[in-house]
């Protein structure tokens, strides 16, 4: 798959890098911001541990 992938990418060795890294980039802010705290409010119900005395 990483091999097919790094042939689609146009260019010399350095702009496959770099195209690379910033759609590693974009791919982790898209998970910080938008799927972890969607996750979060999923589970947020679990988290919320009182306990009576």
């Amino acid at each position: 798959m990483y091999a097919a992938l790094w042939h689609i990418l146009p260019g010399p060795v350095w702009v496959r890098i770099l195209i690379l890294v910033v759609l590693a980039a974009v791919i982790l802010a898209v998970l910080a911001f938008w799927v972890f705290p969607w996750i979060d409010d999923l589970t947020a119900p679990v988290q919320d541990v009182t306990v009576d005395q």
